[in-house]
């Protein structure tokens, strides 16, 4: 007997840490549901799955990857390292980490999205340039679309002199509902471009 609910046939697997997992925000705010919204209201039936993580690291990322990746997935985004970043972890490793992860999708010969985060000057230079290199040289490697920092368009609109808490909760790190409507705006010709294939 057929089922009256239509099921999407398009996956997305969405692979992150508190960004994702929408933390700090109200049900139906956070990055995911919003982002399906935006897909809705352009007229693309994508179920989203949420698979971030608060807290999560790219090495979190690599280990659970496996058990994450079910026969219904047809696309994935991975959208890690901010936490790399936070603990000051060696690019290296972070680099490995994702390199392992994005092995793991590919195998399966799916759609991927890398979703990359710039590292803040804090720890210099040299790692804030190590850091930013990762996303790049890991798109060209495996080929896939890459949106290179999740929060440009925020810090965009910072440069222009806005405040920060207009987009970022009271933590000076997650962004408000505002803020994550940014990045949908930002990241979503990006989701197009990966379910277009």
């Amino acid at each position: 007997m057929w089922s009256s609910f239509a099921v999407a046939q398009t996956r997305i697997l969405m692979v992150g840490d508190s960004l994702t997992q929408g933390y700090g925000l109200p049900q139906g705010e956070g990055f995911v549901p919003q982002l399906e919204l935006w897909l809705a209201d352009k007229g693309h039936d994508v179920s989203l799955i949420n698979a971030g993580v608060s807290g999560d690291t790219t090495a979190g990322g690599a280990e659970r990857i496996d058990w994450l990746l079910t026969p219904d997935i047809t696309h994935v985004v991975v959208a890690l390292g901010g936490n790399d970043v936070l603990r000051g972890i060696d690019p290296q490793a972070s680099l490995e980490n994702l390199r392992k992860l994005l092995s793991s999708i590919q195998t399966r010969e799916l759609g991927i999205m890398l979703v990359g985060i710039s590292a803040p000057k804090n720890y210099g230079q040299a790692y804030q340039d190590d850091f930013d290199a990762i996303y790049p040289m890991l798109a060209n490697e495996f080929d896939t679309i890459l949106v290179s920092n999740i929060m440009k368009p925020i810090m965009a609109r910072t440069q222009l002199g806005e405040s920060v808490f207009e987009y970022i909760q009271s933590d000076g790190l997650h962004p408000n509902p505002k803020g994550v409507a940014l990045i949908v705006e930002h990241i979503g010709p990006s989701i197009l471009e990966l379910i277009k294939g």
